[in-house]
């Protein structure tokens, strides 16, 4: 079956992400026309009026540069996942929310977390470990991109900085590697060629037999003679006119 029928652009590759951003951005505009702060929707970990956090905090940033460090790669990294992983993209956003805000929720620091980067780490994560898995030609070159771009991502789940939920982050990291190795998910057939094959015969492959023991190339008699009897044969046909076809 085509590589086309696994990854096939769609209007939803495009959607998504455009709804997503559109809705965080919107929420954080609507904070300012209200002139409220909704970080007490966030998770407050091990606490019950916590737990709303969970699906709350992603829509939910503190400032202008905290919502626009987090718009690009949410975009890209959103698109990347429905445009490969169409069939399950939308199992992954809910089982990463729901998993990832647990374990903020469980090993946070007493505080407020609140943004979508937590939902960052769980796609980066996904997608990298998901295309190893894999070991599909499409998803591994998909796997080191994110790495190239977004391998700097990894300090980040440590605390090596104040004022950042790195929980929110090791949350969402182990969030998309638990779902990498649990969710399955459909690849195309790679190509078999006919060296690869068990069976592989060196010695009747036609185009192997053109070369001698020390890979010099070699002509064959009995293409040779193929050639020769293939030439072209031209044929004339004579026709004769009658004395009539002659006058003017």
């Amino acid at each position: 079956m085509s590589e086309d029928r696994y990854f096939k652009f769609s209007n939803a590759v495009l959607v998504v992400p455009m709804f997503v951003v559109l809705t965080i951005w919107l929420v954080f505009l609507l904070e300012l026309r209200l002139q409220v702060n909704w970080s007490h929707l966030g998770v407050f970990p091990r606490t019950l009026s916590g737990l709303k956090g969970i699906f709350l905090s992603p829509f939910i940033h503190g400032s202008v540069e905290h919502l626009y460090n987090n718009t690009i790669p949410i975009a890209i990294l959103l698109g990347a996942l429905v445009y490969f992983y169409k069939d399950i993209y939308w199992k992954v956003l809910l089982w990463g929310i729901l998993i990832s805000g647990l374990v903020t929720w469980a090993i946070g620091r007493p505080s407020y977390h609140i943004g979508i980067s937590g939902m960052i780490y769980v796609l980066a994560s996904f997608i990298f470990f998901k295309g190893i898995f894999t070991k599909h030609y499409r998803l591994v070159a998909l796997s080191l991109v994110v790495v190239f771009i977004y391998g700097g991502l990894l300090w980040y789940i440590f605390p090596i900085e104040d004022g950042i939920s790195w929980e929110g982050h090791l949350g969402g990291f182990i969030a998309g590697l638990f779902l990498a190795i649990l969710m399955k998910v459909r690849t195309p057939p790679l190509k078999k060629y006919d060296w690869e094959r068990d069976d592989f015969n060196e010695e009747e492959d036609p185009f192997l037999r053109h070369f001698d023991a020390d890979g010099n190339f070699i002509e064959r008699e009995e293409e040779q003679n193929h050639t020769e009897e293939a030439s072209v044969k031209i044929t004339y046909h004579f026709k004769k006119s009658s004395p009539e076809e002659g006058k003017d």
